[in-house]
């Protein structure tokens, strides 16, 4: 008998980052089981998304997943209303909330913990209702995946989950990336990828660059902080707006373009729940320079290098050395590839379809 999974995508609009990335390469991996149904429930703004990755049907729900409380209020009613509608036998909620009651199983993916850890990065009424809806997602669920054992770990500390019940699946790089050699210009390019929330700690990179005598300045290229990057007034304070580009949202064709110029990629975030951005250059060639943290050192190993990501002057040494040695960014490019061949999207996909019907044979 085929069970049929609803797949919560209340959350994809095309500008979540990291948890968009993970729902289309963990879904784009996953094998056509002829016993398992797949059908995503997603919001009003994925009408112009490219959906093609998704391995069964979609719902298109009319909630919007840039509205805060409508997307809240749709994890509590429209979730639950439409896996009745469709005959779901399990609930996939892979973006840290989903519903908190339900008439038949949900498997929640929590990415981290970073609300419970520092709510200081998640402050007021919307990091009151995330924790919340956290909370009660965390308690109904039947299975909790993360993406990690540091995230596991924080999981059961922060929210007193059985660590029986939390289930670590390791992401990957992008399975489609090619490889390409550095290029070779008069100036280095020094790549960030991410957004402008608090714990990613993006400033640091334009200090350190700012900290670099003008004639040894690399450039900086920073994606995702929107057409009104808020870091550009600190670039014009530090005298480096012609330095740093701010390249805001880019299309995965831009971003590709983005790897093939960089010599190096530095990520000087100061949490994650996995740290996908090391992986993506590594699986690209490109060195990564990163915070010592140790769900990055889960992920990178011994490939890449890592310094506290609050030592501005430590990384603006590092980027200044590392940007004038090409054997060492070579060395440590060959280095990441093969870590990267460790991770596997596939791996991923498959460990996530054995938990659902482990929960499937339980329920």
């Amino acid at each position: 008998m085929t069970a049929r999974i609803l797949v919560d995508l209340l959350f994809l609009t095309g500008g979540k980052g990291g948890m968009e990335s993970y729902v289309r390469r963990l879904y784009g991996a996953m094998r056509r089981d002829a016993d398992v149904e797949f059908v995503g429930l997603v919001s009003s703004e994925a009408a112009k998304l490219d959906l093609s990755w998704f391995p069964g049907d979609v719902v298109y729900s009319g909630v919007s997943g840039e509205d805060r409380v409508a997307w809240a209020l749709g994890e509590l009613r429209a979730v639950p209303r439409h896996a009745r509608r469709i005959g779901a036998d399990l609930i996939h909620a892979p973006a840290n909330v989903g519903p908190h009651r339900a008439s038949v199983p949900v498997v929640l993916t929590l990415h981290d913990v970073l609300p419970f850890a520092h709510p200081e990065w998640v402050p007021g009424r919307h990091g009151a209702v995330l924790r919340w809806l956290i909370r009660r997602t965390v308690a109904n669920a039947a299975r909790v995946l993360t993406v990690s054992d540091a995230s596991a770990a924080g999981i059961v500390r922060a929210l007193g989950v059985d660590p029986a019940n939390v289930v670590a699946i390791p992401l990957a790089g992008d399975a489609a990336a090619i490889p390409s050699p550095r290029v070779t210009a008069t100036r280095p390019e020094v790549l960030c990828v991410g957004n402008r929330m608090p714990h990613k700690n993006v400033e640091t990179l334009v200090r350190a660059i700012a900290g670099l005598p003008a004639e040894a300045r690399p450039r900086l290229a920073l994606t995702g902080g929107g057409a009104d990057d808020p870091l550009r007034p600190l670039a014009d304070e530090l005298g480096v707006s012609a330095d740093v580009d701010f390249l805001g949202w880019v299309s995965a064709e831009e971003l590709e373009s983005a790897f093939r110029r960089s010599s190096l990629v530095a990520f000087p975030t100061r949490f994650e729940g996995f740290g996908l951005p090391v992986l993506e250059a590594m699986s690209r060639g490109r060195a990564v320079l990163c915070s010592d943290l140790p769900v990055l050192r889960e992920v990178g190993g011994d490939a890449a290098v890592y310094l506290d990501p609050s030592d501005v002057a430590a990384w603006s040494r590092a980027i200044g050395e590392l940007t004038r040695d090409d054997a060492e960014l070579d060395r440590r490019g060959a280095a990441g590839l093969e870590r990267a061949s460790e991770f596997s999207w596939k791996h991923a996909a498959d460990r996530t379809l054995a938990e659902f019907q482990s929960v499937l044979a339980r329920s």
